[in-house]
């Protein structure tokens, strides 16, 4: 059969599925499970031939989506223990993250050795992403006092998780925090910003020495780069299993009918961000003149990746790689991308907006205008330098709590479904700095746009 033959079969066995489900899950009919379980797996198994047959990397992530929520409803507790194979994936993404940044910046600054350029990208960069995430604060601080998914809601009963100890961070533990004092345990605790920084200045400082003592290093970082690309390709042969297995554990232990629980906040969440993409960085995109569809390529396997394991880091690898693929120079790639990790991160930051005001509300807290405003500005700072990794914004939110003299317990009820939220605020992180590196190279006038970008296969020659 043909591959559209076979995406057509995959579409109705899939389309049957779903509207089977639907009647069944709302009682307009009565559908037997084993029906709906065999109209399922049948769908599963017409996707699993179109993946065969289209051999792309993207098409597998998406996929094992869908077999994992399958796994995750059908068969829990099997669900749940296939959280291993996921943290697995995220070990080994971790592990390409620090050599990656290092090796590429490094490179990308010394290589070219025009400092002027380094400095003229800083300090685009920075404007960019204070704009637009400033822009995301305001757009959850409007979303959640027009919704208003707080106001009402009553502490609720019975065991709660632990939450870890967060005290308020003053300006000078936020400025403090950016700089390294021991590379190897910036590294290991995986502080981006930290890692930026002192790869930054070692840069800079590689391209003052002579040529001499600077080759050797330079000739270094570049073969590491290349090494550590083709390493990301060899963990990526894992990724659809390790993003199966995520969606299956998320969806073991929380079912499908968690989005009934909370619907209010989670809708409240997922229309800010949607107005977000389209009221800001759709915009951007056409003004800067972005080739929509080919960007649209490019980022669906690293959102994929993002959407399923909650994890910006997680994408990083992937998102550079493609990226590049696309037409913006390795040296814009190699420094906005990580640095927007640290200072862009526009899901995050709308988020937090959203949640400390949704926690004063649940509280019970009637803070004025101003307030609100003190507290956004406040995000503002301490948003900066958050981890890409599951649950960092959660340390955030506490600070900012403890900051305001806020209660805790709110943050228990946002626990419930935070791995839903997370899903759709890591998914915007990744397109928001995909996006950044195409405006730095377009501004740059370095962007090289490609007649046709290539997707990764899932096996590469």
């Amino acid at each position: 059969m043909k591959l559209k033959q076979i995406g057509l079969l995959a579409i109705i066995t899939f389309s049957i599925a779903a509207i089977l489900t639907f009647l069944n899950y709302y009682n307009i009919v009565a559908i037997p499970h084993g029906v709906l379980l065999f109209s399922r797996w049948l769908a599963i198994a017409g996707l699993f031939l179109y993946g065969l047959k289209k051999k792309s990397l993207t098409t597998w992530i998406l996929i094992s989506m869908v077999i994992g929520a399958e796994i995750g409803h059908d068969y829990p507790e099997i669900g749940m223990k296939l959280q291993v194979l996921s943290k697995v994936f995220l070990k080994m993404i971790k592990t390409i993250v620090a050599p990656l940044l290092f090796a590429t910046l490094v490179y990308g600054i010394a290589g070219h050795s025009d400092l002027k350029q380094v400095g003229r990208m800083g300090w685009k960069s920075i404007v960019y992403f204070e704009v637009v995430t400033t822009i995301a604060l305001f757009i959850g601080l409007a979303a959640i006092n027009i919704s208003k998914a707080g106001v009402g809601i009553k502490l609720p009963p019975g065991p709660k998780e632990e939450l870890p100890q967060v005290a308020s961070q003053s300006l000078n533990d936020i400025i403090l925090h950016i700089f390294p004092e021991n590379m190897a345990k910036s590294i290991a605790e995986g502080q981006v910003l930290q890692i930026v920084v002192f790869s930054i200045i070692f840069g800079i400082g590689l391209a003052m020495v002579r040529e001499d003592k600077r080759m050797p290093m330079l000739k270094f970082t570049e073969s590491l780069s290349e090494v550590m690309f083709k390493f990301t390709n060899i963990v990526m042969y894992f990724a659809p299993i390790g993003v199966g297995a995520a969606i299956a554990y998320t969806v073991g232990h929380m079912g499908l009918g968690i989005l009934v629980n909370l619907f209010q906040l989670l809708i409240t969440l997922y229309v800010a961000l949607l107005v977000f993409l389209f009221g800001v960085l759709l915009p951007i995109a056409l003004i800067v003149g972005v080739p929509i569809k080919k960007f649209l390529q490019a980022i669906a396997g690293p959102v994929s990746i993002a959407f399923a394991t909650t994890s910006s880091e997680a994408a990083l690898p992937r998102a550079m790689e493609n990226m590049e693929k696309l037409g913006v120079p390795r040296k814009i790639v190699a420094f906005v991308m990580p640095t927007g990790y640290s200072f862009n991160l526009d899901g995050t930051t709308l988020y937090l907006s959203l949640a400390a005001i949704f926690v004063a509300q649940a509280a019970g807290i009637p803070y004025s205008f101003g307030q609100q405003l003190l507290i956004v500005f406040t995000l503002m700072l301490t948003s900066k330098g958050v981890a890409g990794v599951p649950r960092a914004s959660l340390v955030i939110l506490l600070g900012t709590a403890a900051s305001f003299g806020m209660p805790v317990w709110p943050i228990f009820i946002i626990l419930g479904i935070d791995e839903l939220m997370d899903m759709a605020r890591t998914s915007v992180n990744v397109i928001g700095n995909c996006l950044a590196t195409v405006v730095i190279a377009k501004w740059e006038k370095e962007f090289k746009p490609v007649k046709e970008f290539e997707e990764p296969e899932l096996i590469e020659s």
